[in-house]
């Protein structure tokens, strides 16, 4: 499904790269069949708003709300099994399925990354792709409400999941079951997590553990240090996943 090449790119970390392929995007989103007008319309909204802003300042933002605290993580484990030794065996489980289908990913792609998770589907058929993303509508309709809650744009994306899933999701009731949920990406909520990861691996250097500062990461780290595999060598971005 060509469409969902389409939502990995825009879920993706934004690189000049995507720029120049503003076309392309927009026509695979109005030819797509299985996505209603409206949500069409959103899509083709935060394409006209993302890509007319300043590159520096998408990333900027994009940082803010998916790299800070937990709730709007990309990495589908951290939402369904959160530090539980689960997740650990479900990262296995899923990187032996992109092998099974020929995938070769980087050793640095988590294999629950949401973008990565959308191109490996994408190369599955319509019927299995609409099946995996019904195994995950759970998380994609946290990511929406709380998209919702914040008034962000990149709910487009993740509602247009929702859509094509075909899941019965009420949206409705998820958002009585946020209704009292904190953020957690403002600077408290964040020292807090750092407190108890300190504490967790061994308190803190006055008393002989690992000093909590230490590797912590500083404000010149940036995520697009690292490129995103299926942006490396691509001819367009709905050209096909790695394949072996």
């Amino acid at each position: 499904m060509k469409i969902l090449k389409v939502l990995s790119r825009l879920i993706d970390y934004p690189q000049e790269e995507i720029l120049e392929y503003k076309s392309e995007l927009l026509d695979a989103i109005c030819e797509e069949e299985h996505l209603s007008f409206s949500s069409k319309a959103a899509l083709v909204a935060f394409i006209g708003v993302r890509f007319e802003m300043d590159l520096l300042d998408w990333q900027a933002e994009y940082d803010a709300l998916f790299e800070r605290g937990r709730s709007l993580s990309l990495l589908l484990f951290e939402h369904l099994h959160g530090e539980s030794r689960d997740r650990g065996q479900a990262m296995v489980n899923l990187m032996e399925q992109y092998k099974a289908a020929g995938l070769n990913i980087d050793v640095r792609e988590l294999p629950d990354y949401i973008p990565l998770f959308l191109e490996f589907i994408s190369t599955q058929g319509e019927e299995n792709a609409k099946s995996w993303l019904q195994d995950i509508a759970h998380v994609l309709s946290l990511l929406t409400v709380r998209l919702q809650k914040r008034e962000c744009d990149y709910v487009a994306l993740f509602s247009a999941l929702l859509e094509l899933s075909g899941a019965d999701v009420d949206l409705t009731d998820v958002a009585e079951q946020l209704k009292h949920e904190q953020r957690d990406d403002t600077q408290k909520a964040m020292d807090k997590v750092w407190e108890e990861e300190a504490v967790t691996f061994g308190g803190d250097a006055v008393n002989g553990g690992c000093p909590s500062n230490q590797y912590r990461p500083s404000d010149s780290q940036r995520k697009d240090q690292n490129i995103p595999i299926h942006f490396v060598d691509a001819a367009s971005p709905t050209a096909p996943a790695r394949m072996q």
